[in-house]
C-alpha cells in the first residue's frame, strides 16, 4: 500500500472489484503544432459486473472530435513496481506510448519515446502533486500530475502517414477513485509561444468526512524552474468569470500567478468520466483554448515570466462557477 501512495503514478485498482476507477492523460503536441491529440487509457470497475470494462479515449484537439474505445476489463494490465499499463496491443507509461488503436475515422500504430520528464517535486509527508492526501483512503477522487512536461522522440502511423513527432512536448496527468469531482475546473497548457514551459491547474469541490472545500493544485514550470499554488502549502486563489473569459489568480508568499482563460464556443466535447457507477458524457472539455499567464515574484518585486499559450486543455463540470 505504501508503494503506491509514495508513488501516485501507479495503478490503484490492484485489490478492487468495483466502485472505482482510473485513468492516465496523455496530451501529445507536435512540435510545429500540426497536431494535438490526448489519449486516455483507464479501467472502470461498476458494481454492476456488466459495465465494467478498460478503455482508450482518443481526442483529436484541432477537430474537437473524440472516441471512446472499450475493452474487456481483463484486456488491461498493470506492473506492480512501476508505472507501465497495457490495454489490448496498446502500452503506456512514462518511458513510451505504443500504439495499435483503430477509431471509426482514424487508425494509430508506433512508439513513441518519452525523455527529460519534468516531475512534481514532491517528498515523503507530501507525495506527488495531491501531498498528503494521497494517504488518506476516504477521498472521492485523488489527482496526480504525472509528468508536467516532457519532450518526444520517434514517429507513428497516423492512417496512411508516417507523422515525426521527434521535438514534441508531452504532458501527463491522471485521476482515481469514486467519482469525479461533482464541481471541477480544469486548465492545461504547454504550447506556449515563448519559453520551456508548462501549466496545470486543477480546482474542485472536495467532500471531506463531514464537510467539503474547495481543494486546488496549480504547477508551473517555467525554463527549468518550478512553482506551486495549492490547497496544502496555504496559498489562496481567486476566479472571475467573464463572457468567454476566466480568471485565475494564486498567490503564496513568495509567488503571484494570473492565468487568464479564453474560451472558443463550439469547440467543447463531452468526454466520458465516471459518475454514479456509470460511464457518463460530463466532463465538458476543449483542446483549443487561450492563456495568457503572468508569474511575478513578489520578494525580487519583478516579472518571472508572461506569456501566451495556444491550444490549451480546458475542462469545466457541475456548478464550477460557485467553487471559490
Amino acid at each position: 500500500m505504501l508503494g503506491y501512495i509514495r508513488n501516485p503514478d501507479l495503478y490503484h485498482g490492484e485489490n478492487k472489484k468495483s466502485n472505482f476507477f482510473e485513468g492516465w492523460y496523455f496530451k501529445l503536441v507536435h512540435p510545429k503544432k500540426e497536431l494535438i491529440y490526448a489519449f486516455i487509457p483507464g479501467i472502470f470497475l461498476s458494481d454492476k459486473r456488466e459495465y465494467s470494462h478498460s478503455f482508450i479515449q482518443v481526442i483529436k484537439a484541432k477537430e474537437s472530435s473524440f472516441e471512446y474505445i472499450k475493452f474487456e476489463k481483463d484486456d488491461f494490465r498493470a506492473r506492480k513496481s512501476e508505472f507501465h499499463i497495457d490495454i489490448g496491443e496498446n502500452s503506456f507509461s512514462l518511458n513510451k506510448m505504443k500504439l495499435n488503436i483503430k477509431c471509426k475515422e482514424d487508425s494509430f500504430f508506433g512508439t513513441l519515446y518519452f525523455k527529460d520528464i519534468v516531475k512534481w517535486p514532491d517528498s515523503f509527508i507530501n507525495p506527488g502533486s495531491m501531498g498528503f492526501y494521497n494517504y488518506l483512503n476516504f477521498m472521492q477522487c485523488y489527482s496526480q500530475v504525472c509528468a508536467l512536461h516532457g519532450n518526444i522522440v520517434g514517429s507513428i502511423r497516423i492512417n496512411h502517414k508516417i507523422v515525426d513527432f521527434t521535438g514534441g512536448k508531452l504532458y501527463v496527468e491522471k485521476n482515481w477513485g469514486k467519482n469525479f469531482p461533482y464541481s471541477y475546473i480544469w486548465i492545461q497548457g504547454n504550447c506556449f509561444e515563448n519559453g520551456e514551459v508548462s501549466l496545470s491547474c486543477s480546482i474542485g469541490h472536495v467532500p471531506f468526512l463531514f464537510t467539503s472545500f474547495t481543494g486546488f493544485l496549480i504547477g508551473i514550470y517555467v525554463n527549468g524552474e518550478f512553482y506551486k499554488f495549492t490547497t496544502i502549502n496555504r496559498s489562496t486563489i481567486s476566479i472571475n468569470f467573464e463572457e468567454k473569459k476566466l480568471f485565475v489568480e494564486a498567490s503564496n508568499k513568495d509567488y503571484f500567478l494570473k492565468v487568464e482563460v479564453l474560451n472558443k464556443e463550439g469547440t467543447f466535447m463531452n468526454l466520458y468520466a465516471p459518475r454514479d457507477n456509470s460511464m457518463v458524457p460530463i466532463a465538458r472539455e476543449s483542446l483549443q483554448g487561450s492563456l495568457i499567464v503572468n508569474l511575478y515574484d513578489k520578494k525580487k518585486d519583478c516579472m518571472i515570466f508572461k506569456g501566451k499559450c495556444s491550444y490549451a486543455g480546458i475542462e469545466f463540470s457541475g456548478d464550477y462557477k460557485n467553487l471559490v
